[in-house]
């Protein structure tokens, strides 16, 4: 652990020292329990954010052990776990607890990852928080396929992003909350097995003095790969944690 802490500070100051590059975010990644492949996503996940130089990356396979002096040195959270598995973790003691939500409504940022707000139905606060999950009863998806996502192109996440294809899964009837913003939607066909209609795969809040994003794509390492998804997760975890997406290493996209 002090390794791995050393190894991001001496990054830090690295990235520090390179003109023009702003102060880099610290992103801590939440993993080592999912019912999708969280050995394989989330290491793409941490070197989709680690490329752009803009995030030190630490990850931890013991979300339940949170607090709030451990969160104090992060700007954001991105989920890559949940409680969808036979054995593991299924809650999260109060002081996790608090520290999660406190951290958000203080300012911080939330990133979940496809299925990575489908965790604690018994707590409202938290489903609040991620906005949409697995509603069982309700959501479903077809095969995966090769579909074409369409982006608001007004918000600092979307702004300026052209509609990309993508081979992934596709959630149909998910919860939309009155407090989210849908960003990027994608048609979910009937020949697929999906509901014959558009359906949400981005969606944003402001969540107290903090901001939540919920990315529906990236049920696998081939999703993970495209360029689409690429920019569509690391410009959310920059929004989540600063309420903007900066220019300097996304120039393109402007």
């Amino acid at each position: 652990m002090l390794a791995k802490k050393l190894m991001a500070w001496l990054v830090t100051v690295w990235l520090l020292s390179v003109p023009g590059v702003a102060e880099a975010l610290q992103v801590l990644i939440l993993s080592g329990q999912n019912n999708h492949r969280w050995e394989v996503t989330t290491p793409w996940l941490q070197k989709a954010l680690e490329d752009t130089g803009r995030f030190v990356v630490t990850v931890t396979e013991a979300p339940e052990d949170l607090n709030a002096a451990i969160l104090s040195d992060f700007d954001v959270i991105v989920s890559n776990w949940n409680t969808f598995v036979e054995e593991g973790v299924k809650s999260w003691p109060e002081p996790a607890r608090k520290a999660l939500l406190s951290f958000v409504a203080e300012g911080k940022g939330f990133v979940s990852v496809h299925a990575g707000s489908s965790s604690f139905y018994d707590w409202p606060e938290y489903q609040d928080l991620v906005m949409t999950y697995w509603d069982h009863g309700n959501t479903g998806h077809g095969r995966l396929h090769q579909f074409e996502v369409t982006c608001d192109t007004e918000h600092p996440i979307t702004r300026g992003l052209p509609r990309f294809f993508i081979h992934d899964e596709l959630w149909h009837q998910v919860p939309v909350p009155d407090e989210a913003r849908v960003l990027a939607t994608a048609f979910s066909t009937k020949d697929s097995g999906g509901s014959g209609r558009d359906e949400p795969v981005l969606m944003v809040r402001d969540y107290g003095e903090g901001r939540s994003v919920n990315l529906l794509l990236g049920h696998d390492d081939r999703a993970m790969r495209r360029y689409g998804f690429i920019r569509l997760f690391t410009r959310s975890v920059e929004w989540a944690a600063t309420g903007t997406v900066a220019k300097t290493w996304d120039e393109e996209t402007r």
